[in-house]
């Protein structure tokens, strides 16, 4: 996918939704959400994107720690959907 998609998809959905489904072409689905950190508008640019995965989600809440994020090329993403809450 391409950074616009994935940032009209991210403006409609992210705030009634809250966690993200992450549909790959080679690999597992991941879910979890996509964080606003310092460097989001140069990875933005580059189509990167850090997302917190769900088992990791309630500590980064408290701590905010970037640590806990994993960095994901939004090209190899085949499409975003919203998880079942």
């Amino acid at each position: 996918m391409d950074a616009a998609s994935i940032e009209k998809f991210l403006a409609t959905n992210t705030k009634k939704a809250g966690t993200i489904n992450i549909h790959f072409k080679d690999r597992a689905t991941v879910t979890g959400i996509f964080i606003n950190t310092r460097d989001y508008d140069e990875l933005k640019a580059k189509n990167f994107w850090r997302v917190v995965h769900t088992k990791n989600l309630e500590r980064w809440k408290q701590t905010k720690d970037i640590n806990l994020s994993r960095l994901f090329s939004g090209s190899g993403f085949t499409r975003l959907s919203a998880a079942a809450q």
